[in-house]
């Protein structure tokens, strides 16, 4: 059975706290039906935000909110042991409720620059952290009987007795993944695969692809594999210019962030959106230099048009939507930016939401 087209939230979590929690409460409102914590690591900090913890958040919003699901968007394997993921993911677990939250597995080359364990991938070994904590958290939230020895991790874990007081729901989990191994992956062992910001259009196509590949090793459906996508996103009622201004913003800090920090994995992203390194390392500098807001003042619009941003006027947002949708992506991750974000959150509620309800 295929999966049900769904929108939602991309959330940084290097905002304040009291922030982050007005706008999953807004969301619920608006009827959106994810909101996906992004762990921010510490490289933020040299640009005036801090970062929080994705999984300590996630809990805070689950008893905010009624119907959001929440979700990690992603955490590291490389920041906890797996059986340590599925302690924390039982208390979200818990505190959301049946169908209200989802595990997201991503390794962050940031975070392992920050950590000082970056290294070729013979070295740093994605593909088995990422399988062991995927194996090792569903296992575990499973309730039986667990043991698991993995290439990186491993678990000896009683079954859950009867009597415990536990949930014991599914939680999905899904794996994020950029280069084409790591999404094959997904498409093997995920419930959905996640991919990060300046996703585009063709990217999507590509990506879609990558799951086949995956779920055939699998012998699975691949159009049981949700595909979430991290699109520039922001929203103004009737001034398109306007509208694209959060967009424009957020753009700015993830493509420096592609040059300072990604560099390789993020070739094919920036292919598929016809980006080169070249042309970005300017709006790099300037963000170095200067921050975000220089950084935006380096991305004109045909740079962002490239970036094929969810962002303008309620019409052009559905528009855009329509295309990815068309692509393949089956869950709108918006990466929401800019001025007044509360009431760009109602906009898309109001707006751009129902033309998608509507639809089957």
């Amino acid at each position: 059975m295929a999966v049900p087209f769904r929108i939602g939230v991309m959330q940084l979590t290097m905002e304040p706290l009291e922030e982050m929690l007005a706008s999953a409460r807004a969301m619920d409102e608006a009827g959106m039906d994810t909101v996906w914590l992004a762990e921010a690591y510490p490289w933020w900090r040299k640009h005036q935000m801090e970062a929080r913890g994705s999984t300590v958040v996630s809990a805070l919003m689950a008893r905010e909110t009624r119907n959001l699901t929440i979700a990690w968007g992603i955490i590291s394997p490389y920041t906890r042991h797996p059986v340590q993921v599925a302690m924390d993911a039982r208390v979200v677990q818990e505190a959301a409720g049946p169908g209200r939250f989802i595990v997201g597995f991503g390794t962050s080359k940031i975070f392992l620059n920050n950590t000082k364990q970056g290294g070729p991938p013979k070295v740093t070994k994605p593909l088995g952290h990422m399988r062991d904590s995927v194996e090792i958290v569903r296992g575990i939230l499973g309730g039986e009987r667990f043991e698991y020895d993995g290439k990186v991790f491993s678990a000896d874990i009683p079954a859950l007795s009867q009597e415990a007081h536990a949930p014991r729901w599914n939680v999905p989990v899904y794996v994020a993944g950029t280069a084409p191994l790591m999404q094959q992956l997904g498409g093997e062992i995920g419930d959905g695969l996640l991919t990060p910001s300046i996703t585009t259009p063709d990217y999507v196509r590509y990506t879609r692809g990558n799951i086949v590949a995956g779920a055939e090793k699998a012998g699975r459906d691949p159009d049981d594999v949700d595909l979430g996508c991290t699109i520039l996103a922001s929203i103004h009622e009737s001034d398109r210019d306007a509208g694209r201004d959060g967009a424009r913003e957020i753009g700015g800090m993830y493509l420096a962030n592609k040059v300072q920090n990604i560099q390789g994995s993020a070739d094919v992203l920036l292919e598929r959106a016809g980006i080169e390194q070249e042309e970005i390392r300017p709006v790099a500098e300037a963000m170095e230099q200067g921050g975000r807001l220089a950084a935006k003042a380096k991305v004109s619009d045909a740079l962002l048009d490239k970036c094929k941003p969810i962002a303008g006027t309620p019409n052009d947002c559905i528009e855009a939507i329509e295309e990815y949708r068309d692509a393949g992506c089956t869950h709108i991750m918006l990466e929401l930016w800019g001025e007044n974000r509360l009431e760009q959150i109602r906009l898309f509620g109001e707006k751009v939401l129902p033309h998608f309800r509507e639809r089957p």
